[in-house]
């Protein structure tokens, strides 16, 4: 998997101490390359606990992202000073819209991805960003 990952990957920024940021293409394979990068990363901090959960969150908010972005997709990890018992994760894209949670009928197939975010993080939210916008949501970290 190493070697496709470096083929999909448009640059890793940073990977070194307690964050790291990638930068994928706005296609289909980016969902599966941001999974792998996030578990990856995850288990390198020991924290394979949370590899699930981010991988699962990490990959609704790429779909979406993949939804309406034709530009680079950003997910950036941190382990914030201080705050031990926190995993931030943060997913970019250039269109600025905000995000919105709406209601999905059961005989919808879409349109959970921020319900599973909000229900599953500590907190949750997106900020505008140079360009377009960031989601994030905050995991607690097991002690």
């Amino acid at each position: 998997m190493g070697t496709s990952l470096a083929w999909e990957v448009i640059g890793v920024i940073d990977t070194e101490g307690d964050r790291a940021e990638w930068t994928f293409p706005a296609e289909p394979g980016a969902v599966r390359t941001a999974r792998a990068a996030v578990r990856g990363q995850l288990r390198g901090w020991g924290l394979d606990s949370l590899g699930d959960i981010a991988a699962l969150l990490v990959s609704e908010l790429v779909t979406n992202a993949l939804r309406h972005a034709t530009g680079p997709i950003g997910v950036r990890l941190v382990r914030p000073a201080g705050l031990p018992e926190v995993l931030l994760v943060e997913v970019s894209d250039p269109v600025s819209e905000p995000p919105r949670e709406r209601a999905a009928r059961p005989e919808d197939e879409s349109g959970r991805g921020l319900q599973l975010v909000a229900s599953s993080s500590r907190r949750w939210g997106s900020r505008p960003d140079s360009p377009g916008k960031t989601v994030w949501f905050e995991l607690a970290v097991p002690g």
